[in-house]
């Protein structure tokens, strides 16, 4: 495999760790989320199903065996109540786009404008969560906030 294709297949495994994260993830929101706002955890909720179901076909297509989701992931913080509910999914989505700007990086063709399209939709449902926006979505380094790790928790 040539080294662009390895860097592809590991920039795609690592969003494919990251989607599993993320429906870790929501369904720890899920739980604590207000009525208000349970529509749109399901929503995310399902977008990161379809996404993690379609990067487990990209990789299978690279010849890469898709990473496992593991059985737990540790938060980064509490969530007792849907406040934190709320930040947490926020924390999530900013985690994601982070992931799937590494991927655009590393992709080609249509790979690349499918990860700058995932990196898009995390970035609005960030923004969805928070109640505002940050300068340079998935681009931690530029919006001045901690890089986020290559295999996210939830």
């Amino acid at each position: 495999m040539s080294e662009a294709k390895d860097r592809e297949l590991r920039a795609l495994q690592a969003a494919l760790a990251a989607e599993h994260a993320a429906v870790y993830g929501y369904g720890v929101v899920g739980g604590k989320i207000g009525d208000g706002r349970r529509a749109e955890a399901v929503t995310a909720y399902d977008a990161h199903r379809a996404r993690r179901d379609a990067l487990v076909r990209e990789v299978k297509d690279l010849g890469g065996r898709p990473v496992a989701a593991s059985a737990g992931y540790a938060l980064p913080f509490a969530v007792p109540d849907a406040a934190a509910a709320v930040r947490f999914a926020a924390e999530l989505e900013d985690r994601v786009a982070g992931i799937y700007a590494d991927l655009v990086r590393a992709a080609a063709g249509g790979r690349r404008a499918l990860a700058a399209e995932a990196l898009r939709e995390a970035a609005v449902r960030a923004v969805r969560w928070r109640g505002g926006s940050v300068a340079f979505p998935g681009l931690a380094e530029r919006a001045g906030t901690a890089p986020p790790s290559a295999a996210p928790t939830a």
